[in-house]
């Protein structure tokens, strides 16, 4: 009969080896932890080869069975442009805006705590660093019709999915999302996603060329390099901390 045996114990690891463990490990943490939304970018171009290499460490993203749902329409130039000036032009006409709707609720129909005060601080947090005032609709619409430029950013992404794919694959794009943007603060770029293109997906379809039949528009990001000198970029969020979402059962 066969017989199993428990695996030899590990030596302790070398101290010389943990040197760079520690390092990668700060390495990653400091990507995650530098990541925020940017709101101004400098006009900078990136590099194609530095997108790509991006978008390639972040295909490497867990999908189920390695479905890899996915797809990114990369916009510079006068291409994003035209994106932009086509949605602008819908946003700032309240009755071409008015025939544009969602393709996809992205926040609940019925807000409740402790969402709808995270929501409302971190909007009066932004507008308080732009002088907008509580009331000040004109300056709010500006600054929300900001998105539809990428926020000056040179690089914006539209990321689609197929309409054939459920609900998980939904959480495999967000894997994927996050990954672009950790990927992209490796390289020293900051990156905005935008739910905000939500609204204008047929202007977007119509504009790249898409069969509406068979893709979704997902969202946008900008990608880019901050602009140090913009006071909304000096907005950091708030996160609740561990004990208030983790819970830890042993027993």
């Amino acid at each position: 009969m066969h017989q199993t045996h428990p695996p030899a114990p590990r030596a302790a690891e070398p101290v010389a080896s943990q040197a760079p463990r520690a390092q990668m490990q700060a390495a990653v943490d400091a990507a995650i932890t530098s990541r925020r939304s940017i709101r101004r970018f400098l006009p900078t171009p990136v590099p194609r080869q530095t997108i790509e290499a991006i978008l390639q460490v972040a295909a490497r993203a867990p999908s189920g069975t390695n479905t890899q749902p996915w797809q990114v329409h990369v916009l510079s130039g006068a291409a994003k442009a035209r994106l932009s000036a086509r949605i602008l032009a819908a946003y700032d006409d309240p009755a071409q805006a008015a025939q544009h709707t969602e393709d996809y609720a992205y926040y609940p129909s019925e807000w409740r705590s402790p969402y709808i005060d995270r929501r409302r601080k971190v909007g009066w947090d932004l507008y308080g660093l732009l002088g907008i005032a509580k009331g000040d609709k004109a300056a709010m619409h500006a600054q929300h019709g900001r998105n539809y430029v990428f926020f000056d950013a040179p690089v914006g992404l539209i990321f689609t999915i197929g309409r054939v794919m459920e609900q998980g694959s939904w959480l495999d794009y967000g894997m994927f999302l996050q990954n672009i943007m950790v990927a992209a603060r490796g390289r020293g770029l900051d990156t905005c996603p935008q739910a905000a293109f939500n609204q204008f997906h047929r202007i977007i379809e119509d504009e790249l060329g898409l069969d509406a039949s068979a893709q979704q528009v997902v969202c946008g990001m900008a990608l880019g390099w901050a602009d140090p000198a913009a006071i909304e970029n000096t907005l950091v969020t708030e996160r609740a901390p561990v004990a208030d979402f983790a819970r830890f059962v042993d027993q």
